[in-house]
C-alpha cells in the first residue's frame, strides 16, 4: 500500500494524500482518489469532504491534539 499522508490545514479541512477508499455511513464507497479533503468543520454541504464552508463561518480549530484526548 503506497503511503499516506494527513494533514490538518489552520482552521480548515484534513488533507489526505495517498489513495485512499472513503465509505459512508451506509457503507457505500468513494471513488479513489491521489489527493481527498475532509470537512472538519461539520459544515460542509458535500460531507465527508470539504467544499470552503469553513472560511464563512469562521471555523477555529484545536492547534494541537491534546495528549490523552483520544478515544480508546
Amino acid at each position: 500500500m503506497a503511503a499516506v499522508t494527513i494533514i490538518a490545514i489552520k482552521n480548515g479541512p484534513l488533507v489526505v494524500t495517498g489513495e485512499v477508499e472513503v465509505k459512508d455511513a451506509n457503507g457505500n464507497t468513494y471513488p479513489a482518489s491521489e489527493k481527498t479533503v475532509l470537512c472538519r468543520c461539520g459544515a460542509s454541504t458535500n460531507k465527508p469532504f470539504c467544499d470552503g464552508t469553513h472560511g464563512k463561518i469562521g471555523f477555529a480549530a484545536a492547534e494541537q491534539a491534546v495528549p490523552g484526548s483520544a478515544e480508546t
